[in-house]
């Protein structure tokens, strides 16, 4: 079967394909198909019965469908990177962390985060104390930093002591003030 029949067919169980064939289709996918491979491929990175570094090529290639998946507006932008800090912090809870590789990097995530965010959580906590006079392209701000900030309770546990950390703990304290 070539790749082509593969597009033509979208009610294909994707969940039963190798990683290599998968990443192949993973090239030219759009859409829901790239969503589908990205599903499919976190399910198999949370399989506790695969070994690590196994679990870590299919995360892999869900964080390049997701990076892939994403449009230009502000909401998709949002959504590919909490996707995305969402999956880094579950593998790096789940096989710790690895130094040698950015993905599964505290730190890098920590970086990552800390430069998706847009206001300061002292700029958020303000805003969040009156939300409901805000304009709701401000509440949709608050929103996604909500959102990009899901994860940092359990970071905070896997990084050293530094500013970007303390940053970090305000944010946590912040969250839940946040619409």
């Amino acid at each position: 079967m070539n790749a082509d029949a593969d597009h033509e067919i979208p009610s294909r169980d994707l969940s039963t394909w190798t990683i290599e064939r998968l990443q192949m289709f993973a090239e030219d996918a759009q859409g829901q198909e790239l969503e589908a491979v990205r599903v499919v491929a976190q399910s198999h990175a949370y399989r506790a019965d695969e070994p690590h570094e196994a679990r870590k090529q299919w995360a892999k290639l869900s964080l390049h469908a997701n990076q892939r998946l994403h449009g230009d507006g502000l909401w998709d932008r949002a959504r590919g990177a909490q996707r995305n800090f969402m999956l880094r912090m579950w593998m790096i809870d789940q096989l710790g962390p690895d130094g040698e590789d950015h993905d599964w990097s505290p730190a890098t995530l920590a970086a990552d985060t800390v430069a998706a965010l847009a206001l300061t959580p002292a700029e958020a906590r303000a805003l969040a104390d009156h939300w409901r006079n805000l304009a709701v392209e401000q509440i949709g701000e608050l929103r996604r930093h909500k959102n990009l900030t899901a994860h940092l309770d359990r970071l905070v546990n896997h990084l050293q002591p530094s500013p970007v950390r303390d940053q970090l703990l305000a944010w946590t304290e912040t969250r839940p003030h946040l619409p």
